[in-house]
Parts: C-alpha cells; sequence; structure tokens
C-alpha cells in the first residue's frame, strides 16, 4: 500500500515540476522546484523499491547526496563540456549553478527525512496496537 501512495505522490510531483518548468517564474521555478525534485528522485526510489534502508535516514541523506552532485556537475559545467545540446536533458541535468539550490536541496531532504520518520513511528505504533 505504501508503494501506491509513494507512486501516486511521484506522478503527481513529476506533473507539478512540469507544470513548474513549464509555467513558473520567479521563487517557485527557482527554489520550489529545487525543494520539490529532492522529494520526487526520494518518492520514484520508494515506489521501485521494496524494502526501505534500516535506517530512516539513510534514503533522503542518500538523495540529498545525489542532488549536491548534481549541483556540483552544474558548476563544472557538465553539460556544455560533453556537448549535451538536447534541450530536455539540459533541463534535467542543469546548466546554471546556484549555491541556494543547496539550501533547498536540505529543505527537500529534511521533509523527507520527516517522512521517513514519521512513517516509522507509525509503523511501530501500528505494531503496538
Amino acid at each position: 500500500m505504501k508503494r501506491l501512495i509513494f507512486g501516486v505522490t511521484s506522478v503527481l510531483l513529476l506533473a507539478i515540476e512540469i507544470i513548474i518548468g513549464m509555467f513558473a517564474t520567479g521563487w517557485i521555478r527557482n527554489y520550489l522546484g529545487d525543494v520539490l525534485v529532492v522529494i520526487l528522485i526520494y518518492t520514484i526510489i520508494r515506489t521501485i523499491t521494496p524494502d526501505k534502508p534500516a535506517k530512516w535516514y539513510i534514503l533522503p541523506t542518500a538523495v540529498l547526496v545525489f542532488a549536491y552532485a548534481v549541483e556540483f556537475l552544474q558548476l563544472w559545467g557538465f553539460c556544455d563540456r560533453f556537448g549535451i545540446t538536447n534541450r530536455l536533458l539540459r533541463i534535467i541535468i542543469g546548466t546554471g549553478f546556484s549555491i541556494v539550490d543547496f539550501l533547498c536541496y536540505t529543505i527537500g531532504a529534511i521533509l523527507c527525512c520527516i517522512s521517513e520518520y514519521m512513517i516509522n513511528v507509525m509503523k511501530k505504533f501500528n505494531e503496538l496496537s
């Protein structure tokens, strides 16, 4: 049941990210999109993997490290260095480094940590009942 919830959440977040990418401007595109992309990656992984890591904070932390790595690739100019001209790939990978993105990614990861923690608490509560 949890995988279904994460799957539906992933689809909704992907739709929101596409809408943000196509129509949004200002803080919604610059900041909210970066917060949501970490949550999107997290929900996709939770959808496709039947078992979560033993510790509730491992997956959100791994997603955060991945997001940071992608941001560093943007700083390095990954798309330009490898001649990536496909517009969709350039949007997915990103071409503009911003130090503020690290804060946005961290906020997204914190929200994922809260989610994992709450799922863990609810699971333990249900086992006691």
